[in-house]
């Protein structure tokens, strides 16, 4: 063998920019995720902004209980997220356990690890983004069993809206639940929004709504929301991103509101 030349230590440190990327999204997934780390590569990254992702253990059947347990790995999770260094938002990525576990005690959850980072959840931002379209009158389709549904209708309904109709598909598998095609959802979408209905929320993050949501509304002639878009939407906005995004269904061409 050759000898090894000198490695010399250049003289002088190259000048750093304040961050690799101008704004830092964080999102915690669940372990058995297949769906939102995909949907925010495509909906969310880019050169300005950086998607960073923690996985948290999750155990199926996706059922009340078993959603309530990955509350105290939370804070862990977040705080895997770039340690201390400040993020821009942080999305935690499950619109069921959202809904049984609590808006207010996931924020401080991750807040433990991460203070003051604007909190983002599915159901949060599914209302953010209703709001916004203007929707009170609302039809709702989960993949979930009715015992899981049931907290996600009371949590649409607390919020003032008027659940014109609510279905189920009776899934209790999330990975199962990403199997479902995009087209089939747009057939669902169809059968599932009422004639009176202003929109329709289709919950779960490990649906690819996001890839059917065009499909959805040009099938049912009105605005839909789902839980991977209004989370890629209402972190694009926090990280002051307005670009108008319509492949992705009119709530991506709306700014945030108040």
């Amino acid at each position: 063998m050759k000898p090894l030349p000198e490695i010399k230590v250049y003289p002088k440190r190259p000048p750093l920019e304040a961050r690799p990327l101008e704004r830092r999204v964080g999102l915690i997934i669940l372990a058995t995720d297949h769906t939102s780390e995909p949907d925010f590569r495509r909906m969310v990254a880019s050169e300005r902004i950086g998607v960073y992702v923690a996985r948290i253990p999750y155990a199926n059947p996706t059922t009340p209980d078993n959603l309530r347990k990955m509350q105290p790995a939370l804070t862990a999770g977040a705080a895997l997220i770039l340690p201390d260094e400040p993020l821009d938002a942080i999305c935690y990525s499950c619109t069921s356990a959202s809904v049984v576990i609590g808006d207010a005690e996931i924020e401080a959850a991750i807040q433990a690890a991460k203070p003051g980072v604007p909190v983002v959840t599915p159901p949060m931002a599914g209302v953010r983004g209703l709001r916004a379209l203007g929707a009170n009158r609302i039809s709702i389709l989960t993949p979930y069993t009715v015992e899981t549904s049931r907290p996600m209708a009371a949590y649409f309904a607390e919020r003032g809206f008027d659940i014109a109709s609510f279905t189920c598909l009776g899934f209790e598998d999330d990975r199962e639940m990403a199997r479902i095609a995009p087209a089939a959802l747009v057939d669902l979408a169809r059968e599932a929004t009422d004639a009176s209905a202003d929109a329709l929320f289709v919950s779960c993050t490990a649906l690819r709504g996001a890839l059917a949501v065009t499909g959805m509304e040009k099938a049912i002639g009105r605005p839909v929301v789902t839980s991977n878009q209004a989370t890629a939407w209402n972190c694009l906005r926090l990280c002051g991103d307005d670009t108008q995004r319509p492949e992705f269904g009119r709530l991506m061409t709306l700014p945030l509101g108040q």
